[in-house]
């Protein structure tokens, strides 16, 4: 085999370890990882807003904003209007949400960030390096992407369309 067909190999598998990882934690707990990780933000800073995070998970305002109205569908995120300021929504868990969140799995990251951080720091870098190279060579670094390990429920071979 090709060194090319080998490493094509290896990122198929990374996405499939990410597609099933998916897969179980919306099955387990009936969230994705994008919903996950804004409701853990949301958990972390009270009254944050959907643009501080979209700022801070890397994920556009467009694709935050349709999340929130998933979860607040869900009855798990609740949008409060300032009194102050009428533009300001800030965002709350609800107890529901607080549920949720304590009951959720453990995000796919978090194990490969345990991992990863046990690496020496040159081989930290060279893995960095290496995957940022290619994202390059994949036309991928525009791409709107989240620090999470999950892949968006619209784009696996489910169909499964709640973000």
């Amino acid at each position: 085999m090709e060194k090319y067909e080998e490493l094509l190999v290896s990122i198929r598998k990374v996405i499939r370890a990410i597609d099933l990882h998916s897969k179980q934690l919306n099955k387990s707990s009936g969230l994705t990882g994008p919903q996950l990780l804004i409701m853990k933000e949301i958990g972390r800073v009270k009254g944050v807003t959907a643009s501080q995070i979209a700022a801070q998970i890397n994920l556009s305002a467009a694709t935050v904003t349709n999340i929130i109205d998933r979860l607040e569908g869900k009855n798990l995120v609740e949008r409060v209007r300032s009194t102050e300021d009428k533009r300001r929504v800030s965002l709350f868990l609800t107890n529901d949400g607080r549920n949720a969140l304590i009951d959720a799995p453990q995000p796919l990251q978090e194990h490969f960030i345990q991992k990863f951080c046990s690496l020496e720091e040159w081989e930290q870098s060279l893995l960095l390096s290496s995957m940022q190279r290619i994202a390059t060579m994949m036309d991928a670094t525009e791409l709107d992407a989240a620090p999470v390990l999950e892949i968006d429920p619209m784009h696996t071979s489910t169909g499964d369309k709640s973000q």
